[in-house]
């Protein structure tokens, strides 16, 4: 804690010291975190978005997104990268949701799926490029807000930014 000098104000001082944070930030890695997890059309367009803390793996956080969503109707099919390759996660979709599942199977783990479906797999650049577009949000990049009730807010913000962008 500094010392308050004099004809100085106290703006912008730490009045006392606490550990950063806020909610839905975990352990990641690096640090602390916040993951923004998305779905996205073929042409990049945000169709439901969700912010989660770090710590948990993406495979526990696709009933949240898919919760997120803007349509009214879901679609038909999802394509994932190897972080999403989980049986319990495939039946799950198919049951509840009516959804199949592409994702490439992890190094030490027998393939589920045939190479057909896999071509689909090619085409996952266009959800990257839908986080690349977020990323030219400023505030999206680093998580400032405290509280978790602003951010996904932003997140959204940005969202329909970009959705109005390419009307």
């Amino acid at each position: 804690m500094r010392p308050v000098e004099l004809g100085r104000g106290v703006r912008r001082c730490n009045l006392r010291e606490r550990q950063k944070g806020g909610f839905a930030v975990g352990p990641t890695r690096r640090g602390k975190g916040t993951k923004i997890v998305a779905i996205a059309a073929t042409n990049s367009l945000p169709l439901a978005v969700s912010v989660q803390s770090a710590s948990p793996a993406e495979c526990q956080l696709v009933e949240e997104v898919l919760a997120g969503s803007f349509l009214d109707e879901l679609p038909a099919c999802l394509v994932g990268d190897k972080a999403y390759d989980s049986d319990v996660l495939d039946q799950k979709l198919a049951a509840e949701y009516d959804i199949e599942l592409i994702a490439p199977n992890r190094q030490r783990r027998s393939k589920t799926q045939d190479g057909r479906k896999l071509r689909r797999y090619r085409r996952c650049w266009r959800v990257e490029r839908l986080f690349a577009w977020m990323h030219h949000f400023r505030r999206l990049v680093t998580r400032w807000e405290y509280h978790i009730e602003n951010f996904p807010g932003f997140v959204q913000l940005a969202c329909l930014h970009i959705l109005l962008r390419h009307l």
